[in-house]
């Protein structure tokens, strides 16, 4: 018996210097990149904005191509109304294959509204999760046209979680394509969480902002922005709000147009909460967003099918219509000297647990 126990002891000893020299390796990886980092602008185009002409832009969380109607996603819980927890499964992408195919659904999905501006979320670079499929290359190829800009805002040494499919070694950011003249393109860095375990698996998050010449000598400032969607209490998200709505108003108070796009991670409004079909509660990861909340000369485009097509499901369980989770957090918000209408685009979920989202737009004299 004495030999048993001395043997517990020496695997207990050995497995707490596993995880504690783990903890040492997540902590020696960690680094939050800096505020106002110039980014990279690829392929620059030379054409200029005109004030009166129709223009369009479209935002998709493409989710780092897992998402396809039957996958779950390993931090996402939630209950349903009679009280059943769920919790999802996968930290990976099914497979290399499903990987490849929903990004090229994604991209194609995009590539089908020609824009002029295209804002992309969740779009990996080189990452365990996603197979090392370089989704950011990709897309550029399938838009060869389009001036590129990558903002990372999700880098993490290897996450060994789940146990069973570790979501790994992360490089994942924002990607805006645009058809003009970009003359300066930025990364402000979002505040995030300081909590030991949630900065290692919460994004490095950030927003891209992007100014563009306008033949009237004014700009467009266009912002892609992703903000945080594991956040108790909504702490890490009014702060998040705070600096995007004053990033938002330095830019109108110079005259310029602003128009921000991307994944809110909020419900664009109170009653798209609760307005869509579920057997499931409101999960914890919604929060709201609503006109009252943005500066003076701003609001969000409500889409013309808001009441109809959500755009993005809860990821707890696969997919089920009716049944599953859904709202509108994705979209854009635009300065009063923007005039502007939106439209979500309906994929039913096939191979992202978003729907794309487009606008089109005038900049008014």
């Amino acid at each position: 018996m004495k030999k048993f126990w001395k043997i517990m002891g020496i695997i207990i000893l050995c497995l707490a210097g596993i995880v504690a020299g783990y903890v040492v390796y997540l902590q020696a990886t960690y680094y939050r990149i800096p505020d106002h980092q110039i980014l990279a602008v690829k392929n620059p185009q030379k054409s200029e904005l005109k004030v009166g002409k129709s223009y369009t832009a479209t935002t998709y969380n493409i989710g780092f191509g897992a998402y396809s109607r039957h996958y779950s996603f390993f931090m996402d819980t939630g209950e349903t109304k009679n009280g059943h927890h769920t919790r999802g499964k996968y930290g990976t992408a099914v497979s290399k294959h499903a990987e490849i195919r929903s990004t090229n659904y994604a991209l194609k999905v995009v590539k089908n509204q020609h824009p002029d501006f295209a804002l992309f979320q969740e779009i990996d670079t080189n990452s365990t999760r996603s197979f090392h499929v370089n989704q950011v290359q990709r897309a550029q190829q399938v838009f060869p046209n389009l001036a590129s800009v990558f903002a990372l805002n999700f880098h993490s040494g290897y996450l060994a979680v789940p146990l069973n499919n570790p979501h790994g070694k992360v490089r994942s950011g924002l990607l805006t394509l645009a058809g003009y003249q970009i003359q300066k393109a930025e990364r402000r860095q979002y505040p995030v969480s300081s909590h030991f375990i949630e900065k290692f698996v919460d994004l490095d998050r950030a927003f891209a902002v992007l100014t563009f010449p306008v033949e009237n000598g004014h700009k467009l400032i266009l912002i892609n922005s992703h903000m945080s969607a594991y956040d108790k209490g909504g702490k890490m998200r009014a702060a998040q709000l705070k600096l995007l709505t004053h990033v938002m108003k330095q830019a109108r108070a110079k005259g310029d147009y602003v128009i921000v796009g991307g994944d809110f991670n909020h419900a664009l409004g109170s009653k798209i909460m609760t307005h869509f079909k579920t057997n499931q509660k409101i999960p914890a990861w919604v929060s709201k967003l609503n006109n009252r909340d943005l500066p003076a000369g701003f609001k969000i485009v409500r889409a013309d099918n808001y009441w109809t097509t959500p755009t993005v499901r809860g990821t707890d369980t696969s997919y089920h219509p009716g049944k599953t989770y859904t709202t509108v957090v994705d979209g854009f918000i635009v300065s009063d000297n923007v005039q502007a209408k939106a439209h979500n685009i309906q994929t039913n979920f096939k191979e992202t647990d978003h729907n794309p989202v487009k606008l089109t737009f005038q900049l008014i004299p």
